[in-house]
């Protein structure tokens, strides 16, 4: 389907949504990496509203993930409380309109624009790291004391382990030769045999949104965070899996371009810099420091080997996955959880 489709389900999702309220136009502001669509819609009436358009995944998943962030969005306490863009409601229910035919099973939501200030700079300097570090714990402990107030998540990470054995088994595009195969499932089994030596308290699991890359949220002047955005994969899981995408941001090497998804991040001084400042503020335990591993090993799983090709275009897509099966997953060991455990004298 071509961006005129789009726009046309956009336009039938607005009119089932409210019909009174005329469109004046509809521009496309997608960041054009992955199957995901996104509009700023501007009214007659001079509103502004920001439409998403997704066709991957089940569309029952997109549901939950919404209702659950929605719920989130108004439950945070200060000064979180307007981080998070809230979804349109019609009646008592997030408004959510499918579009399914033969080619296409899509789900439109509507968000109202979310305001943004600085974005952070391309490489942090070490005051902006401690900043980071502070306001990320403060934000998990806000999402920590209300999590008993947000329906429950039906997605797991073991579920999504079990379906990439799955997509690996079934490998209807044999895009994986036997020496890949066996390197897939053998790190499948590897995450679940340590996940299940660890503790980590299901009552502490925390909505997660993991993509913490530099276009993905804004900060005050002083650091504070200050809005978030693209929820693409958001879930209900363990607080460490937001690391690895802060330890990039925080990294000697900065926010590239051209990137890849190397372990290495974990092991400069400058993710113990935001590790120790996070501690401070939200103590860790040493299960969960170990889980920092796990969480990578399953995000190159889960998100470059498994679902690359939905959140990359296809060149960049076939590229990371390589480099996933000769370098990333090959080189896990590179990072030892014993040298944070040690550092933060845990």
């Amino acid at each position: 389907m071509d961006s005129n489709d789009f726009i046309t389900i956009i336009k039938y999702a607005w009119m089932e949504y409210d019909s009174s309220r005329r469109i004046k136009s509809i521009e496309d502001i997608s960041a054009f990496v992955s199957t995901n669509h996104v509009y700023k819609i501007s009214l007659i009436d001079g509103s502004i509203v920001i439409a998403k358009l997704s066709y991957f995944g089940k569309y029952d998943d997109f549901v939950e993930d919404h209702t659950i962030i929605n719920v989130l969005s108004n439950n945070l306490p200060y000064p979180f409380e307007n981080l998070l863009s809230r979804s349109l409601m019609k009646g008592n229910n997030i408004f959510i309109h499918r579009f399914k035919n033969e080619l296409i099973d899509a789900a439109v939501v509507f968000y109202r624009p979310v305001k943004i200030k600085n974005r952070p700079p391309r490489q942090l300097n070490e005051e902006q790291i401690i900043k980071l570090g502070q306001q990320t714990a403060k934000f998990h402990r806000a999402c920590h004391t209300v999590r008993h107030t947000i329906p429950p998540g039906s997605k797991s990470l073991r579920r999504d382990i079990a379906l990439i054995e799955q997509y690996v088994h079934l490998d209807k595009s044999q895009e994986f030769n036997p020496e890949h195969k066996k390197l897939i499932l053998d790190h499948c089994k590897i995450y679940i045999d340590i996940v299940d030596s660890l503790y980590l308290d299901e009552d502490n699991l925390i909505p997660v949104f993991i993509d913490w890359n530099i276009g993905n949220f804004s900060v005050t002047p002083s650091f504070r965070l200050y809005s978030r955005w693209d929820y693409d994969w958001f879930r209900i899981t363990t607080r460490v899996m937001d690391f690895y995408f802060l330890s990039r941001v925080v990294s000697d090497v900065g926010d590239k371009t051209v990137f890849t998804y190397n372990v290495n991040t974990f092991n400069e001084d400058r993710f113990k810099l935001f590790l120790s400042s996070y501690h401070s503020v939200f103590p860790l335990i040493k299960d969960e420091i170990i889980m920092i591993k796990e969480g990578y090993r399953f995000f190159i799983l889960n998100y470059v080997i498994r679902h690359g090709g939905y959140f990359f275009n296809t060149k960049y897509a076939s590229k990371l996955k390589k480099e996933a099966l000769e370098i990333h997953l090959p080189s896990i060991d590179q990072f030892d959880p014993n040298n944070l455990i040690n550092f933060l004298e845990l």
